[in-house]
Parts: C-alpha cells; sequence; structure tokens
C-alpha cells in the first residue's frame, strides 16, 4: 500500500477539499494507471495490491470512494465488497467495480454483488472521471483530464 504525495502532505488546507479515493488492483500497470488518472482529475488516492487488507484500510481511512478491481488473488472484489458492505463503518462508502469482465451476465453479478458503478477495462480516463464525478457529485472542484492536456 502507499498513499500519494498529496495525501501526506503537511499543505492540508490545499488537498482538504479533494476527495480520498482506495485504489484496489493487483497489477502495478493499471495501478499506476489508476493513480495517474485519478491524481490528473484532482483526487488524493491510496493504493494498495492486498485486497485482505481493504476493509482494515476503509475502516482507518474512510474514502470517499472504493476503486475495487474484481479478479485479485486471495479474496476477490465481489467478496470484498461483500465485507465492505456488512461493516458499519464502510457501508456507506461508494465502490467501483474496475474490471476485465465485461459480459452483461458479468456486469449484472457484479452490481447485484453491492457495487455502485461498473467500469470496464480497458477505459478512457473520461469514461473514468465521469464515473468518479457521478458518484462524488459536487465533493471537489474537478480538474478534468481532458482540460489539462489542453492547456
Amino acid at each position: 500500500m502507499y498513499l500519494t504525495n498529496s495525501f501526506i502532505s503537511d499543505n492540508k488546507k490545499h488537498y482538504s477539499q479533494q476527495p480520498l479515493v482506495l485504489a484496489v488492483e493487483d497489477h502495478d500497470d493499471s495501478l499506476l494507471l489508476i493513480s495517474y488518472a485519478l491524481e490528473s482529475i484532482g483526487c488524493r488516492f491510496i493504493c494498495q495490491k492486498d485486497s485482505s487488507a481493504t476493509v482494515l484500510v476503509a475502516k482507518e481511512y474512510q474514502p470517499d470512494l472504493i476503486m475495487l478491481d474484481i479478479l485479485l488473488p486471495g479474496l476477490n472484489g465481489l467478496e470484498v465488497v461483500r465485507h465492505l458492505k456488512e461493516e458499519p463503518l464502510t457501508q456507506e462508502i461508494p465502490v467501483i467495480a474496475v474490471t476485465a469482465l465485461a459480459t452483461k451476465e458479468d456486469e449484472n453479478k457484479i452490481m447485484k454483488a453491492g457495487f455502485d458503478e461498473y467500469l470496464c477495462k480497458p477505459y478512457m480516463i473520461e469514461d473514468l472521471e465521469a464515473v468518479i464525478h457521478r458518484i462524488l457529485c459536487g465533493q471537489f472542484y474537478p480538474h478534468s483530464a481532458y482540460q489539462l492536456c489542453q492547456d
């Protein structure tokens, strides 16, 4: 697990308006892409590869949003979301499934398991941004990745 510089920065006033996202992904490349995307749209984030610690980390840091892969070693994302929704301290935290499982049946199964949103890999950063904005509606001043690239 690692915390971003913006999460551990002493400049808390600047970052206090940014939502905190917990990203759980077992592939380094995907985790790196998620971290770049989250940073580009103005989120603080915690990244971790170990799904078994997700509930503990969520209870400790109370993120505004959790991005959770489904195909994880150990506890898979469906098991993790079940534990999150059973725990009083984490049951209200929205959880996005970020997965390569792409059939309509997969999506239905994932949503029935307790996820709030579903995002299929590979995804465009604009799609990730739209899902995050929809869930966190108004919790921060968004920095559009598209706008950043245009500047």
